[in-house]
């Protein structure tokens, strides 16, 4: 399976959080996404692994992916280590996705920076020669470096570099978060309230994305960092 956008992120539904829009628009023109999830976070003080496994494949199906599978590291304790990155390399050489989306460099959630940062380190070995990896039938697998990775903005508001316009797939975006059901729900259900199940954090995700669709012109967008400067072959290409 070849992809075009791949988004890793560290918990079942940091992606629909952070780029859930740009995965539907990009889904939407026929593009080729999926999502890694690192963990399958276990450690929510709402529901279990097994109710965001389905969560997740529930909100898999809204978001229009090709793909969606869990590395199953732990949550809260994983590391950026040998064992941890050839687990990365192996799926991005799967995958072989041109443009890859993770967490953001920095946040509120410790896993949200630590997770970036072992999928950036992936991307980039994963394109050296000399490191060795084997697919599931034990067949050696070609190295593959994405042509892009950008961070997605989650928690706390890091300048973005651009932003992308989501306007029409707003209302798929709610679906897909609200597929977590065990996470966001609002209404009394005799669960322990937490930061996210509050309709507090909802008016905040619209209030965010109102605020950086309005610094780029749109009704609503999703914020990404670039590592590096982006480029364009025209003025014209800018929105």
């Amino acid at each position: 399976m070849k992809l075009d956008l791949l988004a890793i992120s560290s918990h079942p539904d940091d992606a629909e959080l952070g780029c859930g829009g740009t995965l539907i628009l990009e889904a939407a023109r026929g593009r080729a996404t999926g999502i890694l999830d690192l963990t399958l976070g276990e450690l929510g003080t709402r529901g279990t692994a097994e109710t965001r496994t389905h969560e997740a494949l529930a909100a898999a199906e809204i978001l229009g992916l090709r793909v969606r599978r869990n590395l199953g590291l732990l949550d809260g304790f994983f590391v950026n280590d040998l064992e941890s990155r050839l687990a990365v390399i192996r799926q991005l050489r799967e995958l072989r996705p041109e443009i890859v989306l993770l967490n953001a460099p920095e946040d509120r959630h410790p896993d949200h920076g630590r997770g970036a940062a072992l999928a950036s380190d992936a991307c980039f070995l994963s394109g050296l020669l000399k490191i060795e990896t084997l697919d599931a039938d034990g067949q050696p697998q070609a190295p593959w470096r994405p042509r892009h990775v950008y961070h997605y903005v989650q928690d706390r508001y890091l300048t973005p570099d651009f932003v992308v316009d989501i306007t029409p797939h707003w209302a798929q975006k709610r679906e897909a978060i609200t597929a977590f059901k065990s996470q966001f729900n609002v209404a009394p259900d005799g669960e322990p309230p937490t930061y996210i199940s509050s309709l507090t954090f909802w008016q905040f995700l619209e209030a965010r994305a109102r605020d950086v669709g309005h610094l780029a012109g749109f009704e609503l967008g999703e914020a990404f960092i670039a590592p590096r400067k982006v480029g364009v072959k025209s003025v014209f290409d800018l929105v």
